[in-house]
């Protein structure tokens, strides 16, 4: 086990005064079931129920009403009703749509009980089969480990200290660069940061890697609504990984014979999952940002350390000098926006990227991040600011005169100027600070250099 950020997010939970039963929302394998245990040792009482079990799945369908219920976990856990703090965990909640619709009887009649929920691929349900009880329940993403998670994992605690306060000195960058690299090449699934710990040999992860994708391949069957569906994911994750960083279409997707309109389905219910994200592009400069869903989306899937194993990338990212460097900049990119999203602590939370309005134009910006009231371009390359022409094309229609460059350098803040002579900033951050771009910004921007 170790330290992740998420459990700052569940103390403030439980400290909320209108606490709400909490449902954990991410892929298999991020962490949810070890984050809820770490979390749990600052409880009195800790239940566990896990829902695979017939026996404690029979509990929500068996008792005739919601005091029953809790008799009945008391009774089945040897739990005692009289501690002060309980928290109740309920995993694989998805085997009982009878337990999440009891979710709403937990936050009407017994808060002093503190209710987490998680499950499999139980996004996939949220429209079919389960009805969550709104406005009686929230939602928190746990996602791969980010950058920072991984430096606490393997005792860089000094460099965290450096990489939290968003200002690293010159004389730390080289380590933090090689570190950030290791962590792109391995990528964050917790299994995977927790086995390299250990042994810090990247032979000893091949056989997880393929047990991962496997098993996503096998979860996602059991949740298709036929035998085609179930072709469809299984083909889906068993490509996508080789397709991650790119733009794509649905009609044919991975050299299939399937048309879009079953492959944009089967896609959009493995986002539920997740497992991958659709990145739609936006035109404006400015909010609120509306994506362009007709167009071609690029894909983000889960892990990058799951893309470069499935594309075969890691030994060429090893000898790399610079990670931007490698399948034409597309896994740099692909690892940006993962801690880029892994820094949104909403389930709502989404990563967009930039094309002019005009068809014909040629530019995109690889990611906009929406900050205060403004959209920040971000580009992820190396390379003198004058051949950065698409952030120009974007700064010379934006309200404003900022932009940033993520890339394998020292941190640094230009003043430049567009190819049409608009004056600008380009703040430079190198990769090991994409976590902390925001914490960036407002040094940079509100409290000057």
């Amino acid at each position: 086990m170790f330290y992740r950020k998420a459990l700052h997010r569940l103390h403030i939970w439980a400290n909320e005064k209108d606490r709400k039963p909490l449902v954990l929302r991410g892929a298999r394998q991020t962490g949810k079931t070890t984050l809820v245990l770490l979390f749990a040792e600052s409880f009195d009482q800790f239940i566990h129920l896990n829902l695979e079990k017939e026996e404690e799945k029979n509990l929500f369908s068996t008792t005739g009403n919601f005091n029953q219920l809790l008799e009945a976990i008391f009774y089945l856990k040897k739990a005692d009703k009289t501690k002060q703090r309980t928290l109740l965990f309920i995993d694989e909640i998805q085997n009982s749509p009878k337990a999440v619709e009891y979710l709403r009887y937990f936050y009407e009649d017994a808060k002093n009980i503190y209710v987490i929920a998680a499950g499999s691929l139980l996004e996939t349900l949220i429209d079919r089969q389960i009805s969550f009880p709104v406005g009686r329940v929230d939602f928190l993403p746990v996602r791969p480990c980010t950058f920072e998670e991984f430096l606490g994992a393997t005792g860089e605690d000094k460099n965290l200290e450096l990489i939290k306060e968003a200002v690293v000195p010159p004389y730390a960058h080289v380590h933090l660069s090689r570190l950030f690299k290791t962590y792109t090449i391995i990528g964050g699934m917790p299994e995977i940061i927790s086995n390299y710990r250990q042994n810090r040999d990247l032979n000893k992860l091949v056989d997880i890697y393929d047990r991962l994708i496997v098993s996503y391949q096998e979860d996602v069957e059991k949740y298709a609504r036929n035998q085609t569906m179930a072709n469809i994911f299984r083909h889906i994750i068993g490509s996508a990984f080789q397709y991650a960083g790119t733009r794509i279409t649905f009609e044919k997707f991975g050299q299939s014979q399937y048309r879009s309109r079953e492959m944009g389905e089967a896609f959009r219910i493995l986002e539920k999952t997740m497992i991958l994200q659709l990145i739609y592009p936006v035109s404006k400069t400015k909010l609120p940002l509306e994506e362009k869903i007709r167009l071609s989306p690029k894909l983000m899937m889960l892990d990058t350390g799951l893309v470069n194993h499935s594309a075969g990338l890691q030994r060429q990212l090893y000898l790399s000098n610079n990670i931007d460097e490698v399948y034409e900049g597309k896994i740099a990119e692909h690892m940006v926006g993962q801690n880029l999203l892994a820094a949104k602590p909403s389930v709502r939370s989404k990563l967009n990227f930039w094309i002019p309005s005009k068809a014909k134009a040629e530019a995109e910006i690889d990611f906009v991040l929406p900050w205060k009231d403004l959209v920040v371009p971000v580009e992820v390359k190396s390379g003198s600011s004058g051949r950065l022409r698409s952030l120009h094309r974007f700064v010379d229609d934006a309200p404003h005169n900022i932009a940033v460059r993520i890339y394998d350098n020292t941190f640094s803040i230009e003043d430049t100027q567009t190819l049409k002579g608009k004056q600008y900033k380009l703040i430079n951050v190198p990769f090991y600070l994409t976590g902390q771009l925001e914490k960036v910004l407002n040094k940079v921007i509100d409290e000057g250099p």
